[in-house]
């Protein structure tokens, strides 16, 4: 098969690196890839906004399925073009993206089909005097507010006070990197308990997990500072207990497939269930309609089925007669960004010690650019680095020890990669 993987983050270099393994697999190209991607197959310059741009290569290059990474292209309809043109791809149509495109959309959906979320009210950008007058009414605090377009990770933000909420009210307004995606606001109540990540892998009929993990989201140690893209997971998380799993397949997973089938708009591609597991049980936080990152770079590695076999399963509704195999393996994955993500930083910082990472662990190239023969830092998060181990603790020592051999000028990274996880299983 000829393969063309969309994206240039640490998530496709993941996805071009378990793709590669692949006996099914002739001709990997990445657009437009990164310096990671480059070593495991052929990255071309192509725009993901330009969709008859990416049709030509496909049809010049004969290719046979298109894997499409990041979100944009999906929720702006990528795959409802491709299809059109008799293409196969593995992701949602641009009516399924709407979970992860429209919170709204999301929180709606949800709530006709009884899938357990928060509570939530909306608002549209003209009334935003009356969502802060809501929020002071009910003087219910943590509030969660959200964008309900994409804002790459950047849309929501928990308000611990009156004050926080008129502050980021005015700033997903007046932004004009968040206004966009802000023109609906979404109004949660803030659910307590610990977050999850469950990646699904579905036909449009048949669903199957893959794995679980736990993302990182905030900057800081202890769970502190402000959202990013995510610094951190670890696959699986002993949060997902197998009780909570067959909880959220039974009230999270079956029914979002199910009603999304029903209501004509198959799923197909990866659902990412963003969750909170509460006392009360599991609650969706988000849905994604693609792999999370930096989560992926910990998951695709511990996957012992060949991962391109089952994107064109999907692709071609066949999964039913597919098992996914994991090799039982923790992963810790820890994200090394340039200091001052995710605000301002500095690129163009020479990286060294690449070379000195174990044949046991994975490095994912994100914000690197290749350059007279260095790699350079060209972004926030600029590596992932991934290691296993057969318990937590050594899939975390194991990881750090790699961490550690890579250097860059102001590069930063979380030193508390996956404690949750050692503390749920001190309990046991």
């Amino acid at each position: 098969m000829n393969v063309l993987l969309l994206g240039s983050g640490g998530r496709e270099h993941a996805l071009a690196w378990c793709i590669n393994k692949s006996e099914k697999l002739d001709k990997l190209y990445i657009a437009p890839g990164n310096p990671g991607t480059a070593e495991v197959g052929t990255n071309v310059d192509l725009s993901l906004s330009d969709f008859e741009e990416i049709l030509d290569f496909i049809e010049d290059q004969e290719i046979d399925l298109t894997v499409v990474g990041p979100e944009k292209p999906l929720v702006d309809g990528i795959v409802d073009f491709l299809e059109q043109k008799g293409h196969k791809v593995f992701g949602p149509s641009k009516k399924a993206a709407q979970l992860e495109g429209s919170k709204k959309f999301a929180k709606e959906f949800m709530k006709k089909n009884r899938i357990p979320t928060a509570d939530y009210e909306t608002f549209t950008q003209d009334e935003y005097d009356e969502a802060f007058e809501y929020i002071k009414n009910r003087d219910e605090y943590p509030v969660v507010l959200k964008a309900d377009g994409l804002a790459g990770g950047k849309g929501v933000f928990i308000c611990e006070t009156e004050e926080d909420v008129e502050q980021r009210l005015n700033q997903l307004k007046e932004d004009s990197k968040l206004s966009d995606a802000a023109e609906t606001l979404v109004v949660e109540e803030f659910m307590k308990g610990e977050e999850a990540s469950v990646f699904v892998l579905s036909d449009g009929q048949t669903a199957k997990v893959i794995h679980n993990a736990q993302d990182h989201k905030r900057i800081g140690e202890g769970d502190t500072g402000l959202n990013t893209g995510g610094m951190g997971a670890y696959c699986p998380a002993p949060v997902v207990t197998n009780e909570i799993r067959h909880r959220i397949e039974k009230e999270i997973v079956l029914p979002t497939i199910s009603a999304m089938l029903l209501d004509d708009m198959p799923y197909k591609g990866i659902l990412y269930c963003g969750l909170m597991i509460t006392d009360k049980g599991p609650k969706v936080v988000e849905f994604n309609c693609r792999f999370g990152d930096p989560e992926c770079q910990a998951v695709v590695p511990s996957l012992k089925t060949d991962l391109l076999e089952l994107m064109e399963a999907a692709a071609k509704g066949e999964l039913a007669g597919h098992e996914i195999e994991l090799d039982n393996l923790y992963r810790c994955c820890v994200v090394i960004a340039s200091e001052g993500y995710p605000k301002s930083y500095e690129a163009g910082k020479v990286i060294e010690g690449l070379n000195r990472i174990s044949v046991d662990a994975n490095v994912f190239h994100a914000g690197t650019v290749s350059k007279d023969g260095e790699i350079l830092t060209d972004g926030g998060r600029v590596l992932s680095i991934v290691g296993a181990g057969e318990t937590l603790q050594d899939a975390i020592k194991n990881t750090y020890a790699e961490v550690r051999k890579v250097t860059f000028e102001n590069a930063y990274y979380r030193s508390d990669i996956g404690v949750k996880g050692l503390a749920h299983l001190d309990e046991e």
